[in-house]
């Protein structure tokens, strides 16, 4: 089983102090927040095309790295980072081949209910999952959509930069969608 393998693993690593590596403080070296996609490839790759080492950056993450409504926990973390954790500069990061690139939400939701939700749960929802679990049609209107809703924030304070990229996760080449200085 998964969990105890990790639990077997996990005290070999603190038995043999491998975690001191890793030690940093809670402020982000760099002093920026990376919003991003939670795509697998993207877990070491993305940091080290960035050059980026453990305490640099706040990563945020979620699903297409898409930003819809400026009230959301993806808002919410990035502002904490940026008044709580001191960073000073906000970088959104897709990805090409994304899977929320034409997102199939009807075929989602056959798959959750494949594994056992009924159709009225779903149509009981609080939000209509047909305008929730989107994706995007395009990469780069998707990170400009994101970059606009940060810098028309509310809270957001004058003069942090808000940049938007798009990273090949097969070879870590980023492409340049909006400067933000």
């Amino acid at each position: 089983m998964l969990l105890d393998e990790i639990l077997t693993y996990n005290e070999k690593f603190v038995e043999n102090k491998e975690y001191q590596v890793y030690e940093t403080d809670k402020f982000p070296n760099k002093r920026a927040v990376v919003f991003t996609c939670m795509d697998t490839r993207l877990v070491e790759l993305l940091p080290k095309a960035l050059n980026l080492k453990n305490g640099d950056v706040k990563m945020v993450k979620n699903a297409g790295a898409i930003l819809n409504d400026q009230y959301d926990s993806t808002m919410k973390s990035i502002l904490v980072a940026i008044y709580a954790l001191k960073a000073d500069e906000v970088f959104v990061i897709a990805h090409h081949r994304c899977g929320m690139n034409h997102f199939d939400t009807d075929g989602f939701l056959e798959l959750v209910k494949d594994r056992g939700i009924d159709q009225q749960t779903i149509d009981n929802l609080e939000k209509d999952p047909k305008e929730w679990l989107t994706g995007f049609d395009d990469v780069n209107a998707s990170v400009e959509q994101s970059v606009d809703i940060i810098e028309n924030h509310p809270l957001l304070p004058e003069g942090i930069p808000v940049h938007g990229l798009v990273i090949d996760p097969a070879t870590g080449k980023l492409d340049l969608v909006k400067k933000g200085y």
